[in-house]
């Protein structure tokens, strides 16, 4: 429930920035919970967006210090 509500958030502060856009942040949540769901690795939201292509480190960086988390 923790990852869900921080995966929320964080999502939310990366399209308010205009870091990704609402669609880009639902098809990393469903690549997420496939993955879950399969038995991998839980990747954290972030890095599903990062891997996709959607955002930088940078901007992740950015985002976890909005959030108080870096």
């Amino acid at each position: 429930m923790a990852q869900e509500k921080f995966d929320k958030r964080f999502g939310m502060v990366a399209i308010e920035k205009q870091f990704i856009t609402s669609e880009q942040l639902f098809n990393a949540i469903k690549i997420q919970i496939n993955e879950d769901v399969a038995g991998d690795k839980h990747r954290l939201i972030g890095e599903v967006l990062m891997d996709e292509g959607y955002i930088t480190q940078i901007q992740i960086d950015e985002v976890l210090n909005v959030l108080g988390l870096l």
